[in-house]
């Protein structure tokens, strides 16, 4: 006779490999749905620099495979690959294929070739507080989402270095912050994403994520955003009912309004098309990866946070990500670009001074 315990047991799980979470669930452990992508990003603010890795451990028809990235600034580098292996921790943050990526919550180590190789390990990090939910708020709870966010990183103290090209960079005491999107069918068709650290406050961390997610015949364009005040407390807005977030998101610019019955935040961020990285994104079904996303690794962004109409906080940061994706959109600032047809991934189009 199988115990109720044993049935609760294998409807988590398969609740959970939907991709949705309970209240007070852990959303950093692996689902099992067709992508789960990891992502770091690391910024120093004392030599104007930053970098980041990525990995998406993917289900496609051969089984599973990764998506691979490692990609700097102000030094045009990028190296992006897929591989065949790719694993992705059920028990707890965790990703890995091969040697070429190894990643926990306390240290990545990624060797992608000569020139594009990090080391790193995490001290005194600041991580996501003990909630309800995480950044996705409620629609963590909603099964078989095309896609869930998780900024479970909000801060941290590097040890390590980077090969990028030519040069070694050393990055003892820069920041770090991390991140987790996973979902049953890759990327929305339209999305923008943010993310900075650099204030002269060390404590404060910003990221946003928004896009169309859907459901089956549910669809709908949901904005979140992530604020980690220099005291410590974290905001989270977006619920479309109590927190909405505008976001008017053009090809060099990125605009965001949030608003709750407290509080109230501005974001403006900026950044020329030129500068821009194409990042490519999996296509799980096909086991390939595809250009996706036009991400920027030293954008300008300034924040502006009240509490009933009072300004608490307000910073600026000049090495900020900011992305606008899309299949569509990335093909075409390829094609303008005069790279070829299949590429997945391209710097910037021009070097920095």
């Amino acid at each position: 006779m199988t115990r109720p315990s044993a049935y609760l047991s294998r409807a988590l799980a398969a609740y959970r490999r939907t991709g949705a979470d309970l209240p007070y669930g852990d959303p950093r452990r692996a689902h099992g749905v067709a992508m789960e992508g990891y992502f770091w990003r690391v910024t120093d603010r004392d030599r104007g620099r930053s970098l980041i890795a990525l990995i998406g451990v993917n289900r496609g028809p051969r089984g599973p495979w990764a998506t691979l990235g490692l990609a700097a600034w102000p030094d045009p580098a990028l190296t992006v690959t897929a591989t065949t292996q790719g694993y992705a921790d059920p028990a707890r943050l965790g990703a890995r294929a091969g040697s070429a990526f190894v990643a926990d919550e306390r240290r990545v180590e990624v060797d992608l070739g000569p020139g594009a190789r990090l080391s790193i390990e995490v001290d005194e990090p600041l991580p996501w507080p003990r909630a309800r939910f995480g950044g996705s708020s409620g629609f963590h709870s909603v099964p078989a989402l095309n896609q869930y966010w998780h900024p479970w990183l909000l801060g941290g103290r590097v040890r390590g270095s980077a090969e990028v090209g030519d040069q070694t960079w050393e990055l003892d005491g820069a920041q770090v912050y991390g991140e987790k999107n996973w979902g049953k069918g890759g990327f929305p068709d339209s999305w923008w994403w943010g993310q900075a650290q650099g204030f002269e406050d060390r404590g404060a961390c910003v990221a946003f994520a928004g896009g169309q997610v859907s459901a089956g015949p549910l669809r709908t364009e949901v904005t979140a955003l992530v604020v980690r005040l220099p005291n410590g407390r974290v905001l989270r807005l977006g619920n479309p009912g109590t927190s909405p977030v505008r976001a008017h998101v053009l090809d060099e610019s990125w605009t965001l309004q949030g608003r709750s019955r407290q509080w109230q935040v501005d974001v403006e961020g900026s950044a020329p098309l030129a500068d821009a990285h194409v990042l490519p994104v999996p296509l799980p079904s096909l086991g390939r990866n595809t250009a996706g996303a036009i991400e920027h690794l030293g954008g300008a962004l300034s924040v502006v946070v009240r509490s009933g109409g009072r300004v608490v906080w307000r910073g600026e940061s000049s090495l900020a990500g900011l992305e606008h994706g899309g299949l569509d959109r990335a093909e075409a600032e390829l094609r303008r670009r005069g790279i070829p047809t299949g590429a997945v991934g391209e710097p910037p189009a021009r070097p920095q001074p």
